[in-house]
């Protein structure tokens, strides 16, 4: 397991997103990808429930953010209603690099290449420090709940299903 705390690790666009931000966060790199939150918790090491993911929904065929521990599944029904709109279903894989400019496994909760809604999951601040996606499949970075969910520009949310 290689770690490098530079911003060199981090996907070129979310290293300008740090500096611009003033943000001086530990970014981790590793030489397998950590594509999945499991992967990620793995590779630091940390609860699963403390890896972010940074899902792509299209929500009356507007992108939106979803934000939620990795431990967890998105209830698109409470998604629906936290955002009062129609149809919320999954955004393809297309439309989550045109929205976000990275891919899927890699999607950092801010940092895009297009301004988007951001919900966050309430559950996230449960933790005093969480990992997200550094902008690639290989980068993750720590920064507590309150402040990712800020940069984030995210609204507080409870987006998760509950009920497996």
């Amino acid at each position: 397991m290689v770690s490098h705390t530079s911003d060199t690790a981090a996907h070129p666009r979310f290293a300008e997103a740090l500096r611009d931000l003033g943000l001086d966060v530990e970014i981790r790199r590793f030489p397998d990808a950590t594509r999945t939150a499991v992967e990620a918790a793995e590779a630091v090491g940390c609860e699963l429930s403390q890896i972010v993911k940074s899902l792509v929904f299209e929500a009356d065929g507007a992108p939106v953010v979803v934000l939620v521990d990795g431990a967890s599944r998105v209830d698109v029904e409470l998604v629906r209603r936290a955002l009062d709109t129609g149809a919320v279903r999954r955004a393809s894989a297309a439309l989550v690099r045109e929205t976000t400019g990275y891919a899927i496994g890699g999607v950092p909760p801010f940092g895009h290449r297009t301004r988007t809604r951001v919900l966050a999951d309430r559950r996230l601040l449960d933790h005093g420090v969480v990992w997200a996606a550094a902008g690639t499949p290989h980068s993750v970075f720590a920064l507590d709940p309150t402040s990712l969910i800020a940069h984030a520009e995210g609204t507080l949310a409870d987006v998760r299903d509950t009920t497996g």
